[in-house]
């Protein structure tokens, strides 16, 4: 096969998200249960878990690439690029925070419930994977949201700087500032406040299982980096016949899980070209579905589960196009831009995590807003919701708060 020096990328990238899965399997790991324990339990543990994930990888990388071990400046998607598509960061990242909520979970979260036995992620999932497919493989994205959102976007290089990450943002505005000090400086800041924040959180340093979840899937972002950015996936892909279009995709790059979900679309429409098709994300998304399915057989939890009425099927079915769309457009899911792309210090990214952060839980302040008041509307429960968040004044409340 022309591509088999490709494969030890593949390869890593399998077992690496193999370890992963049975992390997030073991742990219950989850951005959108994170914000949901935040937000109607004030339980911060496994908000903790995901914040010492991001530092971790945060961390191995601005340490790396102070070494000049690795160059994620060229990375796939492109989180530092200089295009500041700002609107796409933020409509893209709150479409995707209400749909992985309305679906119970992002798609990393659904692929590893898959791997448990439960059928509603893989409908969930399919759901994504055709719009991640429409936003990436036909004029759909063009039409819908390119045509007017590329115009405002802010054309850094044209202001001199070349790239988003806060690093090269600083050098730009003081050339004696070197742009890998400024990040790695950030890393550490951001590590401490993390530390501290887990030191003095009762959720986090009393259990073991997040703080190791939080580690170990920090590790694998970072070695999935290692893996693609540094001089040995270089190397790879240089002695490979087909490096000027490499059929595995391999470029700089680390975990997401949105747009590796549209390329098995593409993999089922053109089976005959199966090899040529195949990428690192579609390897690292079967990675995780394979190490949960795995855990839960060893632990013997592996069952079962269905809707439980069509409301539920509509709910996760929304959910899955929404995180299709809003995903693609946001340049990544709660694993991609939230820990891959935080770990860059693209600035585009921490855009895109709040915006999913707050989609998350303005929907599930909705959602439990409608389930307490059976006859209320959508709008008094979303006013209420904002009323909550400190985003209108208390007069305008429609509905009591039970948050109090």
């Amino acid at each position: 096969m022309e591509n088999v020096i490709g494969l030890p990328i593949l390869i890593g990238f399998f077992l690496i998200s193999l370890v992963m899965g049975v992390a997030i399997s073991r742990s219950n790991f989850c951005t959108m249960g994170a914000v949901s324990d935040w937000v109607n339990l004030r339980d911060f543990g496994r908000l903790g878990a995901w914040l010492l994930a991001t530092v971790v990888a945060m961390m191995f990388i601005t340490i790396l690439e102070f070494g000049a071990l690795v160059d994620v400046d060229g990375s796939r998607p492109h989180y530092r690029s200089a295009t500041f598509a700002w609107l796409r960061y933020l409509l893209g990242g709150l479409i995707f925070g209400i749909g992985m909520t309305l679906a119970g979970g992002c798609a990393s979260k659904n692929l590893v419930r898959l791997g448990g036995g439960n059928l509603k992620s893989l409908v969930t999932l399919i759901v994504v994977a055709i719009f991640a497919y429409l936003m990436t493989k036909t004029i759909f994205f063009e039409v819908a949201f390119y045509n007017w959102m590329h115009p405002i976007s802010v054309q850094l290089d044209e202001l001199g700087i070349e790239s988003q990450d806060i690093g090269t943002i600083v050098n730009s505005i003081a050339a004696s500032v070197d742009a890998s000090v400024v990040r790695i400086g950030l890393a550490i800041v951001f590590f401490i406040l993390v530390l501290r924040f887990i030191l003095k959180t009762n959720g986090i340093r009393n259990n073991a299982a997040n703080v190791v979840s939080g580690c170990v899937i920090g590790c694998c972002i970072s070695l999935a980096w290692y893996l693609t950015a540094s001089s040995i996936g270089a190397d790879w892909v240089e002695a490979a016949e087909w490096a000027d279009n490499p059929p595995v995709g391999v470029g700089p790059q680390s975990f997401t899980f949105i747009n590796p979900l549209g390329e098995y679309i593409s993999w089922v429409l053109d089976f005959s070209n199966v090899s040529v098709l195949l990428t690192v994300g579609m390897c690292a998304a079967f990675g995780l579905f394979a190490g949960s399915l795995a855990d839960s057989i060893i632990r013997r939890e592996f069952h079962f589960v269905w809707f439980v009425s069509l409301k539920d099927f509509a709910a996760n079915a929304i959910g899955g196009m929404l995180m299709g769309i809003g995903g693609v457009l946001a340049l990544g899911c709660t694993i991609g831009q939230g820990i891959s792309g935080v770990s860059t210090l693209a600035l585009g990214s921490f855009m895109a995590v709040a915006a999913i952060i707050f989609g998350s839980a303005i929907t599930l302040k909705v959602q439990y807003y409608k389930l307490l008041y059976e006859e209320a509307g959508v709008i008094d429960a979303l006013v209420s919701s904002f009323v909550d968040m400190k985003l209108l004044p208390e007069s305008l409340r429609k509905l009591e708060s039970f948050w109090e």
